[in-house]
């Protein structure tokens, strides 16, 4: 029936919704922040992980020299480098309070005990400040037993200067820096390398 309209009842011209073109600039910003933020954690991915797998394939076949130092062990006094020559030598920096670390040290202490016979050593170059006494204490709590050294800011130097921890230097039987791991070593990849360094003539 014919109600002498022309039409669908006038409503006004409706204002767009004010926050439409806020919104849509925030989820935009959102967004971007949300690419940067997986870049950058497939960045940390990538420059954490590939030297171990490096290390666990033995890609890469040479190394510079490693420095000739000497580390002040907490027992059995004075230990140049250069006198390990032939062995598959572990040089870890590590602290008491860096979670990391101790988080690594199990596996360490493991292969040490299984493979320090057929020539692979450890020394860890603890970054604390406590006392000597302390650091003793703490390794005979956590059950470590391979030798252990107290930092000097010359060592550190030597080494490229350490500021990360863990910082971990693979060392061959030619006294050769064959693999440079910032972070926790996992311990599978830390086996495989040194069972292949090992299987290597000096």
């Amino acid at each position: 029936m014919y109600n002498g309209s022309l039409g669908p009842p006038f409503r006004g011209r409706q204002a767009p919704m004010p926050n439409a073109r806020p919104r849509s600039s925030r989820w935009r910003v959102i967004r971007i922040l949300e690419i940067a933020l997986w870049v950058a954690v497939g960045g940390l991915f990538v420059v954490r992980v590939t030297p171990q797998v490096r290390a666990a394939f033995g890609w890469g076949h040479g190394g510079p020299d490693a420095p000739a130092v000497t580390f002040d062990l907490l027992q059995g006094g004075p230990q140049p480098l250069k006198d390990l020559r032939g062995q598959v030598v572990l040089v870890n920096f590590w602290a008491t309070w860096c979670p990391p670390c101790r988080a690594e040290m199990p596996g360490f202490e493991r292969i040490y005990e299984a493979r320090h016979r057929d020539g692979f050593t450890v020394v860890g170059v603890s970054m604390d400040e406590s006392t000597r006494l302390q650091i003793a204490s703490f390794l005979a709590d956590h059950h470590v037993t391979y030798p252990v050294a107290t930092y000097t800011p010359d060592l550190v130097a030597a080494f490229g200067g350490v500021n990360t921890f863990p910082t971990s230097f693979l060392i061959d039987r030619r006294g050769r820096v064959r693999y440079t791991v910032r972070g926790i070593f996992a311990e599978p990849a830390l086996r495989a390398a040194i069972d292949r360094l090992l299987a290597e003539k000096s």
